[in-house]
């Protein structure tokens, strides 16, 4: 006969289910972003080959071109030279007043009133006329003011994804840097011009169109400036109060 002892069980249960929401809320590491992956050029067909011809297709030397990306896969340096200052301030006031006066109607010279003393024993009859009194006071004002101010300097090299009809390029690329006990990510895309491009073969992020810039990172640093889930569910818009 096997007798199982219900407190033990039930309290192992409680610490393993508590171990499994700790691991759920722990911070999922990152991972390189499929959408950032480097371009590789297309492999071209291989052509046939003329026999006794000084030139071979597929073996040309360009002796005049430059070392500007222009192809799927070649690679292109984007200098980081982005810097943001925003300013908003707003300010409201409103008064509004309102008195109504209403005055007792007269009739044969003197005022019409009504007998209160028929309604409540003790009430008088005096000044109880028909005369409406109204004042209405209201006052509002109001506040707002906001500051931003972003910076962001660097490089980062990345690779031709695709060349669109018109010439322009579409580029994007990924950096990690494993700094101590945390990973920094930096990914960018964008399109870029060949004009804009500088004879070294780099681009001023400030002249690249749809640019989407990214600056994140993972470990103990990044998590120790992470507030918790449970801090995050009352600053969110869950929490009624």
């Amino acid at each position: 006969m096997v007798v199982i002892n219900t407190h033990r069980a039930i309290k192992k249960i409680v610490v393993v289910s508590g171990l499994i929401i700790l691991s759920g809320c722990a911070a999922t590491p990152m991972k390189s972003d499929p959408a950032f992956a480097p371009a590789r050029p297309v492999a071209p067909a291989p052509s046939m080959k003329s026999h006794g011809a000084i030139y071979q297709a597929g073996y040309g030397i360009s002796l005049f071109e430059d070392l500007k990306a222009r192809r799927v896969g070649d690679i292109l340096t984007v200098v980081l030279v982005e810097k943001t200052d925003a300013s908003k301030k707003a300010g409201t006031t409103s008064k509004k007043k309102t008195d109504v006066d209403i005055a007792a109607p007269v009739i044969l010279g003197s005022p019409l009133q009504f007998n209160a003393s028929g309604l409540l024993p003790l009430a008088s009859n005096v000044g109880n006329n028909l005369s409406v009194g109204l004042n209405s006071n209201q006052n509002f004002s109001g506040e707002g003011d906001s500051n931003q101010s972003n910076s962001l300097n660097g490089r980062i090299t990345v690779t031709v994804a695709e060349v669109l009809p018109n010439g322009n390029m579409l580029i994007r690329g990924e950096k990690m840097l494993a700094i101590n006990q945390g990973n920094e990510y930096v990914r960018f895309s964008g399109i870029v011009r060949p004009l804009d491009i500088q004879r070294d073969n780099t681009v001023l992020s400030t002249l690249v169109a749809d640019t989407k810039i990214s600056y994140a990172g993972e470990g103990a640093v990044a998590d120790a400036n992470t507030s918790g889930w449970l801090a995050r569910f009352f600053n969110s818009s869950w929490w009624p109060f």
